[in-house]
C-alpha cells in the first residue's frame, strides 16, 4: 500500500464539495490532478448547482492561477467555485490586516460638525457631542459621552463593538447595520459602560451592559478585557 499523500482530496459536505489540494506539488500536478478527479466524478444533469470550496493550504495562489481554477472548475457540469482559501498572504496583506488590529488612542472632543476616522480600533478619550461622528474600520471605545454618530466596522467587519462610558447617541452604526439612538425614559442607572453590537439572530444593533460582551464576543482582544476589568 502506497503511502503517498493525494494531490488531491474531494469531500462532500452540506454546503456542496470541499476540495484539498497539496501544497507540496507544483501548481501545474495540482490543475491536472484536479481536472481528472472532477471529470471521473460524473454529475447528472438534472442537478442543481454545486458549490465548490477550494483550500490550498499553505500554498499562495496568484490571481492568475485563481482564475484558472475557476475555468477548470466551470469548465465541468454543474460545478461553481464559492472560495479559493489560503494560509498564506502577501506582505501588503499582512500589513493591512495589522493596521485593521492597531489601536489609535485620541485625547479630545469631536464637536458638532467634526469627523474623526482611523483604521483598526479607536480609543477615544472624550466626548462626541451631537453632530460630531467617528468613523472605525475596527471597534470604537469612547471614554466619555457618546452624544453623536459613531459607526464601527466600517468596511464590513459585522463582529466590530461601539462602547462608551455614556451611552447616549444619535445614531449607531456597524458595518450595514444602523440603529436609532437608544429609547430611555429616564437617564440610564448606575456606573458602568453600554456598547452595541451586531445579533446576527435578530440582525439588528443590540446594547447592553460592557461586562456582559464576552458572552456575545468570546474572541475579545486584550483592549476589550482590560477595559472590562478595569
Amino acid at each position: 500500500m502506497s503511502d503517498k499523500k493525494p494531490i488531491v482530496t474531494i469531500k462532500g459536505t452540506k454546503d456542496g464539495l470541499s476540495l484539498h489540494i497539496d501544497d507540496h506539488c507544483s501548481f501545474e500536478e495540482a490543475m491536472k490532478e484536479l481536472d481528472r478527479k472532477l471529470s471521473s466524478n460524473y454529475i447528472e444533469e438534472d442537478q442543481p448547482l454545486i458549490s465548490v470550496n477550494i483550500h490550498v493550504g499553505n500554498r499562495y495562489v496568484t490571481d492568475e492561477q485563481a482564475d484558472r481554477l475557476r475555468d477548470l472548475v466551470r469548465g465541468h457540469h454543474k460545478l461553481v467555485i464559492h472560495s479559493i482559501e489560503s494560509n498564506v498572504i502577501t506582505k501588503d496583506e499582512a500589513h493591512e490586516w495589522h493596521k485593521d488590529r492597531e489601536v489609535t488612542p485620541v485625547i479630545k472632543v469631536v464637536r458638532s460638525g467634526q469627523v474623526m476616522e482611523v483604521e483598526g480600533d479607536l480609543l477615544l478619550v472624550g466626548d462626541v457631542n451631537r453632530g460630531g461622528r467617528v468613523v472605525a474600520t475596527g471597534n470604537i471605545y469612547v471614554m466619555g459621552n457618546l452624544r453623536g454618530i459613531a459607526h464601527a466596522g466600517v468596511n464590513g467587519n459585522r463582529s466590530a463593538i461601539i462602547a462608551a462610558s455614556y451611552m447616549k447617541p444619535s445614531q449607531l452604526r456597524i458595518a450595514d447595520y444602523i440603529s436609532r439612538a437608544p429609547d430611555y425614559d429616564e437617564e440610564p442607572e448606575g456606573d458602568y459602560m453600554e456598547c452595541g453590537y451586531v445579533d446576527l439572530h435578530q440582525e439588528k444593533i443590540l446594547i447592553d451592559r460592557l461586562q456582559l460582551l464576552s458572552q456575545k464576543r468570546p474572541d475579545l482582544k486584550g483592549l476589550e478585557r482590560r477595559i472590562l476589568n478595569g
